[in-house]
């Protein structure tokens, strides 16, 4: 087997986070993965790098700037207020605002794009980052355990040097991120092999099949419980071979979620470590650009042993390593076998019983029969690197604050004047229905049912037990009004007590923010709803 140059990015501090007590996932896993790496010597074979972690500004290239600016300053203490009771930003139990959570991020987004530009400059065909893969995360909340979408940072990445990407997804869950981000657009095809059902996140069906240039560049192929490695091969092999010979992608991004192994505590599908490591070697076979990122996997010690091989099968030694694990610092975690594999069980295997898998397999070479060729880009310049940089922009901001330039109040401000004006000019008046919600983009969206990852169902979100933010921004709309009668301003809930002359406004201007004596008027003869 031929030799590739492989990219291995990991930072040491990754292992350092926690989700919370109890929460099964585990970022801790990527550290027993790494010293088992080690214990194997493959970092020798391999340039280990770490990467550097993602700004605020890079993540911006997806996520809105309300949502990072959100992710930058939540803390457990502050989450309730800020995520407004739970309605925006992070709902429900999934996605719990840990102490150094956008330090996390930065490390999973940060692999994904350093991965990703590796792979562009050409200095390596495979380039691996464990700690990302978090693809359920959308442009402006979190979801399934996954904060910030690397997946979608590294595509982004890899589209400034290659006309089309393809993104495959082997977790048990539907990747709705990635598939959301690019729905639209030939660019990009996406393929996800995921179990559909009453499951999370509800998605993935084979009519999702893209939108206006993106139509059949969206591929899902829902699956049953207990699938095992023959019958996933049967699926995976003639779709992605068909896919390839017709799309023709510049670069694959592999999402190897190991929640599809046999065993997992979320998962339900029946794959051994071997039947799941054959995407990689399958992919590998191709000899085009490739990036292995991480993603679900919830039994630490099967996530481990699947994303070791994984790494040995990028470096093509996978039948050189021995099948006995060698001693290394989480050894004992490997009991009572001590040996890199993960079984299949004694699931029955619904997608052969009852001959669901092949009209799945058909209907997904029938959508992919439609295309007639691959896309093409129209021929341009593409630099290699950002503008901002290419000009000196990019300045650190410990330089720039020493430099007497701009300081964060400056940048919070000029964000902020572009989120009101923007809103101003797209007409953010009040013609919005209550289930509008608009971003620093001008975009707005509205609510959807979302689902959690731990129960399989749906969250309800309230809207009239915890408003949230304002929705559809009402500028300059107050409650007091002119009534002519009396000749002065009325408040909406004051009652007409007869002739009153102007300064009965002042007197309860001055009345505001202390004590009022009975019949006074309080704060909320001020407010209806809305701001004075």
């Amino acid at each position: 087997m031929s030799k590739r140059r492989v990219a291995y990015y990991y930072d040491g501090d990754v292992g350092s986070y926690t989700y919370g007590l109890g929460h099964p996932m585990k970022p801790h896993r990527m550290r027993v993965t790494h010293d088992l790496v080690s214990a194997y010597g493959m970092l020798d074979k391999m340039h280990v790098l770490r990467p550097k972690r993602a700004s605020p500004e890079s993540m911006t290239a997806f996520h809105t700037d309300e949502y990072i600016h959100f992710l930058n300053r939540v803390t457990p203490e502050t989450a309730e207020e800020l995520t407004y009771h739970g309605t925006r930003f992070l709902m429900g139990e999934d996605n719990p605002a840990f102490e150094g959570v956008f330090e996390f991020c930065s490390i999973s987004a940060g692999g994904s794009i350093s991965a990703a530009q590796r792979i562009a400059s050409g200095a390596a065909d495979i380039a691996i980052n464990w700690a990302g893969g978090l693809h359920h995360a959308k442009k402006r909340e979190a979801s399934g355990f996954c904060y910030i979408n690397d997946i979608v940072l590294g595509i982004l990445e890899l589209l400034r040097t290659y006309p089309r990407v393809l993104y495959i997804d082997i977790d048990c869950h539907h990747g709705d991120g990635v598939e959301e981000a690019f729905y639209t657009t030939d660019r990009v095809m996406t393929c996800s092999f995921h179990k559909f059902g009453e499951y999370f996140p509800g998605t993935g069906t084979q009519e999702d099949r893209g939108r206006g240039k993106g139509r059949n560049y969206t591929v899902n192929i829902p699956l049953k419980d207990g699938i095992t490695d023959e019958a996933f091969q049967r699926v995976f092999e003639p779709i992605i071979n068909k896919i390839m010979e017709i799309y023709r992608p510049g670069a694959v991004v592999l999402q190897c979620g190991a929640d599809s192994l046999a065993g997992d505590k979320l998962g339900c599908f029946n794959l051994t470590m071997n039947g799941h490591a054959h995407c990689a070697q399958y992919l590998r076979a191709f000899n085009v650009p490739l990036i292995l990122l991480g993603g679900g996997g919830y039994t630490v010690k099967n996530v481990a042993r699947t994303w070791t091989y994984e790494t040995a099968c990028a470096l093509g030694i996978e039948n050189d390593i021995d099948p006995n694990l060698p001693w290394n610092e989480y050894f004992e975690w490997f009991g009572p076998r001590y040996r890199l594999e993960v079984p299949e069980n004694n699931m029955d295997d619904l997608n052969v019983r009852d001959g669901s898998l092949d009209k799945v397999r058909l209907t997904a070479l029938q959508q992919l029969a439609q295309l007639p060729c691959a896309p093409s880009v129209g021929m341009h310049e593409v630099p290699r690197e950002g503008l901002g940089r290419h000009l000196g922009l990019e300045v650190a901001e410990e330089e720039t604050d020493e430099d007497g330039g701009t300081d964060d109040l400056d940048r919070r401000l000029a964000q902020h004047s572009r989120f009101v004006y923007k809103l101003q000019e797209t007409g953010g008046g009040s013609d919005e229905s209550d289930d509008e919600r608009y971003d620093s983009d001008g975009s707005s969206y509205r609510r959807r049912k979302r689902m959690s990852i731990l129960s399989n169902r749906f969250i309800n979100v309230d809207p009239d037990v915890a408003k949230g933010p304002p929705r559809g921004r009402r500028f300059f709309k107050s409650a007091a009004r002119w009534d002519g009668t009396y000749g002065r301003v009325r408040l909406g809930k004051e009652p007409v007590l007869g002739s009153m002359n102007g300064t009965r406004l002042a007197e309860m201007m001055e009345g505001v923010g202390r004590c009022t004596p009975s019949g006074d008027v309080t704060m909320d003869d001020w407010e209806d709803g809305t701001s004075v």
